[in-house]
């Protein structure tokens, strides 16, 4: 496997190194791990979460895993679906409450999940070795439910409350990387109070960037609510559709460079994070426009994914010490996916996403898989980081 720890400022180590993974705990009594698998959920991210959940299904190994697949509908009902990946996949999957009630129990001597149907008497699951949460967005992607899990005692894949919390919100997450001395672009935020009481000055904000601009939803991902705006009467309307996803908005300079992203695995123990090979994400044609949520998900024939992407050696390095960087500076665990901007030398990170998509197809898992971990591999990885750590203040 190709890693390189590495600190924030500083490059990578080179290409090629390798560490060898602290072996797996395995469950109680049946040798296995339990792990439930939690997606769908409210946000508007919920057909990807469960395009990511399909995937994993499908790569986890039953003979190692135990597998407990749970939905939440976008009501916030948790429910117990079919093991089974099929209906999930194809980028419009709803999770639905015809399935009986999941009842998640807080406190570290819960005798575990409940399930409750209908006309019955309710019935216990038993507790899990670790949560899988493949989440996407708010309610899930955002720190709510990692202070769930955290209230309840449970070991999870993933960063803690603070760093999901961070990473979700565009604006705290640029604030926190430029205090660590990282390099972000320019960008405003126009809030909801500043919205309602003086539009004028939120776009005369927005106009002092120079155009083009990127209008985005502050908490959202996968590129929901995105518009990209050439003029300044352009700007309200823009705000507004990023308003239906978020009444915070950021306002992002347009930055000529290529789209680079770079995968981050936490460290075992107290190893540095380990990062993969860079990638890039190339639209095939203008027509395309950008990288939005038709192309990532539902049209993906004008994209292109390069891994690795074709770099100077020192822009690599650069690449990947500022992942590793981002990643301790947020406070991130398990995983991440760091995106940049690349013209010529100059690299900038664009965000931090601590649940990046993970369908076989996604980048994060390609970039691994072209650093020599497999899809399964690394859902392994992440399973035994998850089960390493303790449960509470670390």
């Amino acid at each position: 496997m190709d890693t390189a720890p590495a600190h924030p400022g500083t490059d990578a180590t080179a290409p090629g190194e390798t560490t060898t993974p602290v072996p797996r705990r395995e469950g109680e009594g049946t040798g296995k791990v339990r792990v439930a698998v939690v997606f769908g959920g409210r946000s508007g991210e919920h057909p990807v979460s469960c395009a990511t959940a399909a995937g994993v299904l499908r790569a986890m190994d039953r003979d190692r895993y135990e597998v407990l697949p749970i939905g939440i509908t976008r009501a916030g009902e948790w429910v117990l679906v079919p093991d089974d990946p099929a209906p999930l996949e194809g980028g419009r999957a709803e999770i639905t409450s015809a399935h009986a009630q999941v009842l998640v129990p807080l406190g570290e001597h819960s005798n575990g999940l409940v399930v409750a149907e209908p006309g019955q008497v309710p019935r216990e699951l038993g507790k899990v070795d670790v949560v899988l949460p493949l989440l996407h967005g708010p309610f899930g992607e955002d720190g709510t439910l990692q202070g769930l899990l955290e209230m309840a005692g449970a070991r999870y894949v993933g960063s803690g409350v603070l760093a999901s919390a961070a990473g979700m919100d565009k604006h705290y997450m640029k604030v926190i990387l430029a205090g660590h001395g990282l390099p972000v672009g320019p960008y405003t935020v126009i809030t909801p109070r500043l919205w309602r009481t003086d539009k004028a000055r939120a776009v005369d904000a927005v106009a002092s960037l120079g155009f083009p601009v990127f209008v985005k939803p502050a908490r959202a991902g996968s590129s929901l609510g995105i518009s990209k705006v050439e003029r300044a009467e352009d700007v309200e309307a823009a705000v507004e559709e990023a308003r239906r996803h978020d009444p915070k908005v950021i306002v992002e300079a347009g930055i000529d460079g290529r789209e680079i992203e770079c995968a981050v695995l936490g460290g075992h123990g107290d190893d540095a994070p380990r990062t993969s090979v860079p990638g890039e994400i190339v639209l095939d044609s203008p027509a395309a426009g950008f990288y939005d949520y038709q192309t990532k998900y539902l049209d993906t024939a004008p994209l292109t994914m390069v891994a690795p992407a074709e770099l100077p050696e020192e822009v690599t390095h650069r690449v990947r010490g500022l992942a590793a960087g981002a990643f301790d500076a947020l406070g991130c665990e398990g995983l991440a996916r760091v995106d940049f901007f690349c013209s010529g030398t100059t690299v900038i990170i664009n965000e931090v996403n601590t649940m990046p998509g993970f369908t076989p197809f996604s980048m994060y898992p390609l970039l691994w898989e072209r650093s020599g971990l497999s899809y399964p591999e690394l859902i392994d990885e992440l399973v035994s980081l998850a089960l390493e750590r303790p449960a509470g203040l670390r």
